[in-house]
């Protein structure tokens, strides 16, 4: 292990660490799990050279503090956040740092991350990776299954979060594009029993909004303010269920699947998120309301084929500051 850390001056919500997640186990039980964000995840490795699949910190509306106690750190956030750095050769005075642009952080410096602003989650990265004990070859805590690095657990204040020294660039980067146009509209699939529904059911399902409630975490995000009912039992023989799943449970308010999802589930399923919209759904805050659009295959394919060139176009901005 590394002795080169951070000290966790404040742990912030729901701070762990996150790759792209676990494959092929989800017929023993553990699921996918992995950021939330695919595109900032990899924006944030691509800034630092990382590779793609490096894992970083994912945090839900307010970040950790963090003092670099040993090493030098190359270090990104990314995401819609508001954070300050302070350096101690300059006394601690605060300055406001600017996402998707490295920093050159030295003994003694904090960084702290103190609110998302539009969106839900935000992403801490450093060049090298953190210096974690994998499971099957991931560093996605899944925290509910007690799964992963850190012990399964978020991460805590006072622990030490021990990194990788890489190198110590001179040179540091940032974007010269970045494109982050939002909308309420969530494109899916038909799910595998919209035939329990009537079809005046599915009409309301696709023309009426819905509102994020409180009750929503990376396992899934209840939905208030448009009741849909089956018209056939609420109940099904459970059965294998994926990320972005639409379940509707006998009170009618749907729920989306998202990462750290069950890996089967009761409920008639009405619709599937596509993978281009788990993101989007993900950042919007309590009490935001959404509007479903239903799509075909090919068109949720020729979507992932556009975010692929965007995400392309993003990294071919990147200059040298």
């Amino acid at each position: 292990m590394s002795n080169y850390h951070f000290v966790v001056e404040r742990s912030g919500i729901h701070t762990t660490f996150q790759d792209s997640g676990y494959e092929h186990l989800q017929h023993i039980g553990i699921t996918t799990g992995g950021v939330v964000d695919n595109n900032l995840f990899k924006i944030a490795n691509k800034l630092l050279d990382n590779d793609f699949n490096e894992t970083i910190i994912e945090f839900a509306y307010q970040g950790p503090r963090l003092r670099l106690d040993k090493g030098k750190a190359h270090i990104v956030v990314t995401g819609d956040v508001h954070f300050m750095i302070s350096k101690k050769s300059e006394d601690f005075s605060e300055k406001l740092g600017e996402t998707f642009k490295t920093y050159q952080l030295n003994e003694g410096d904090i960084i702290d991350i103190l609110a998302t602003k539009s969106s839900v989650y935000g992403y801490f990265a450093v060049e090298g990776g953190f210096s974690i004990n994998k499971y099957n070859n991931s560093g996605s805590t899944l925290v509910r299954s007690a799964i992963g690095p850190n012990d399964g657990k978020c991460i805590q204040e006072n622990q030490l979060v021990k990194f990788n020294l890489k190198s110590i660039k001179k040179n540091l980067k940032q974007l010269s594009y970045f494109s982050d146009h939002k909308d309420n509209i969530i494109k899916v699939l038909e799910g595998p029993q919209i035939n329990f529904f009537s079809s005046e059911t599915i009409k309301n399902f696709f023309k009426r909004t819905f509102r994020i409630s409180n009750n929503a975490d990376r396992m899934g995000i209840r939905l208030e303010g448009n009741e849909i009912l089956s018209k056939n039992s609420s109940n099904i023989p459970s059965e294998g269920i994926i990320k972005g799943s639409i379940q509707v449970p006998g009170d009618g308010n749907p729920i989306v699947l998202m990462t750290d999802h069950p890996t089967i589930g009761g409920y008639p399923k009405i619709a599937t998120v596509i993978l281009n919209d788990i993101s989007k759904i993900a950042h919007l805050s309590v009490g935001k309301k959404i509007r479903f659009q239903k799509v075909s295959f090919e068109t949720a394919e020729k979507l992932c084929d556009k975010n692929e060139k965007y995400l392309d176009k993003i990294f071919q901005s990147i200059t040298t500051i």
